[in-house]
């Protein structure tokens, strides 16, 4: 029989463990500090970055209506449509009742939300291209990095979260 007591298990340290090895909460975090570093260099615009992805989704998808866009998108109706309706507000885009079916409505650019979209088309690669800043040990708003992430910076050698932000951040499939 041994003499050592083994250490204590506390539910904060078990909810530590889980939250620094859950995929999906590191990644919907990851996701969150992305949206939030590009919102912050596209303040300027006046356009969030998913403000932005939206109109870009409406200008490329041939069906216009919001049940498409919901689809392509991701995006649940309701959520859908409170977005819509800030863009809607501001004059950049359009929502009408379908003609044919009363029960669809339709979805396209003014001619601002053009002009708009093709200007910060040419932005955006300006965006992407720059890494957040912070430096060892800081994430892009200058808070402390998570454990989990200072290692996975040090074992790729190239800083994980900035590379996330290259790989994955702005890139809208088409």
């Amino acid at each position: 029989m041994s003499d050592r007591k083994q250490p204590r298990k506390t539910l904060r340290a078990a909810a530590r463990a889980l939250v620094e090895g859950c995929a999906g909460w590191n990644s919907r975090l990851a996701a969150r500090r992305i949206t939030q570093f590009l919102d912050r260099e596209m303040a300027a615009s006046g356009l969030s970055a998913a403000q932005l992805g939206l109109m870009a989704q409406i200008a490329v998808i041939s069906d216009d209506t919001l049940g498409a866009l919901a689809q392509r998108t991701g995006l649940e109706q309701s959520t859908l449509s409170r977005n819509l309706r800030t863009l809607e507000r501001e004059g950049l885009i359009e929502i009408a009742v379908v003609e044919t079916d009363l029960r669809r409505r339709a979805v396209w650019l003014t001619e601002t939300g053009a002009r708009r979209l093709e200007c910060q088309a040419g932005e955006a690669p300006r965006a992407r291209s720059r890494p957040p800043a912070g430096g060892p040990g800081r994430g892009a708003g200058g808070g402390v990095k998570s454990a989990s992430t200072q290692q996975a910076e040090r074992q790729s050698g190239t800083g994980a979260l900035n590379e996330a932000v290259r790989v994955i951040a702005w890139p809208i499939s088409l």
